[in-house]
């Protein structure tokens, strides 16, 4: 998107610099010729800067790295100084594995937002924020669409059925956007925007991406689900997609409030389909929908699945509407370009061997 010079005399904080999401954001600043200032919690590590540092080389922006952490309070003070926008990616992902969820999911999100907002109210120089926040703010799971006489989610829409104890990565994502809005709402020297993408898929900036997204693309491809995948419906998006619409919001006079970010709603077939008609002679790709009660009695064996989640999602109906990200300016790719391109990337960092 064209932004004049003068918005281009304030350097732009990005926090969890070295995120999926955020590495599309400062590339696309650099490239717009920003000064961006990327919070990393270890700016020596060169495997979560190496990406960054080689995007700072090929754009005509600069790049300052910062080290902060989402619980460390003040630690965003410094990179934020003379900043006009702050784009809050910063949050825990993680899905399973945790032994307590509301250290290892909640309390971050939460007191991160909070300490990143808190040091906003003391930078006199910030006046909107962009927080990536998600569609899990929104609903919890597809059963949750059985309640609304629209059949279809909006904005307008909060999670209210996500716990500490059920879907807890979900409810991180509702309790930290609900204590953003709680803060920008006591005071009026800055504004905020929330982008709330639905599962985001599409090729990364470094290799060293770990997500849900690359991990169905994975069992898609490995042949653990070749009898067959749920019959489960999931809001899908492009990167490129969300890390525009955070430079949207954040420089068009207009943006305000939530925004949802979903190209399509695609069954698991579908995307198997997708991926077939380019990779189908190499890869054991599904062919078919497993029965419910298949699902039932097996999936809990097969990884993070249990039956609550089956009984919550599986066979259900999901829409979003994306009206207002359009409005906004966004312009959703094909579904399948996403994929295809994101499958490959998977194939070239070596995280499946062709299989015939």
């Amino acid at each position: 998107m064209p932004v004049d010079n003068e918005t281009k005399t304030q350097p732009v904080l990005v926090t969890g610099a070295s995120g999926y999401i955020a590495g599309w954001i400062i590339n696309y600043l650099l490239e717009a010729g920003f000064t961006v200032h990327a919070t990393v919690r270890d700016p020596s590590k060169q495997a979560s800067v190496a990406h960054l540092l080689k995007m700072a080389e090929k754009g005509i922006g600069t790049l300052k790295l910062f080290k902060a952490d989402l619980l460390t309070q003040g630690s965003f003070s410094e990179a934020m100084q003379g900043c006009g926008v702050v784009m809050h990616t910063a949050s825990p992902f993680v899905l399973d594995g945790f032994i307590d969820a509301n250290e290892a999911l909640v309390r971050p999100a939460v007191e991160g937002t909070a300490n990143v907002l808190n040091t906003v109210n003391e930078c006199a120089s910030v006046t909107r924020v962009v927080l990536t926040s998600s569609v899990a703010a929104i609903y919890g799971d597809n059963k949750d669409i059985l309640a609304l006489p629209s059949g279809v989610f909006t904005e307008e829409h909060w999670n209210t059925t996500s716990s500490v104890n059920h879907n807890p990565y979900q409810y991180s994502k509702v309790a930290a956007e609900r204590e953003a809005w709680r803060i920008q709402g006591q005071q009026s020297r800055w504004d905020m925007v929330t982008i709330n993408p639905s599962m985001v898929f599409g090729p990364s900036l470094t290799s060293g991406s770990q997500s849900a997204s690359i991990d169905t693309l994975v069992q898609m491809g490995d042949g653990r689900l070749r009898t067959g995948v749920p019959k489960l419906l999931l809001g899908v998006v492009d990167v490129r997609e969300v890390a525009q619409a955070h430079l949207l919001a954040a420089f068009s006079p207009t943006a305000k409030g939530r925004y949802i970010l979903s190209a399509d709603e695609l069954s698991m077939l579908n995307i198997a389909k997708i991926l077939r008609t380019k990779y189908g002679s190499f890869y054991p790709f599904p062919r078919m929908e497993a029965p419910t009660f298949i699902v039932w009695a097996f999936g809990p064996l097969m990884g993070p699945i249990t039956r609550d989640f089956i009984r919550r999602n599986v066979g259900l109906p999901l829409k979003f509407d994306n009206r207002r990200s359009r409005e906004l300016g966004v312009q959703y790719r094909p579904v399948e370009q996403t994929f295809i391109e994101h499958f490959q990337q998977v194939i070239d960092d070596g995280l499946l061997k062709k299989k015939k």
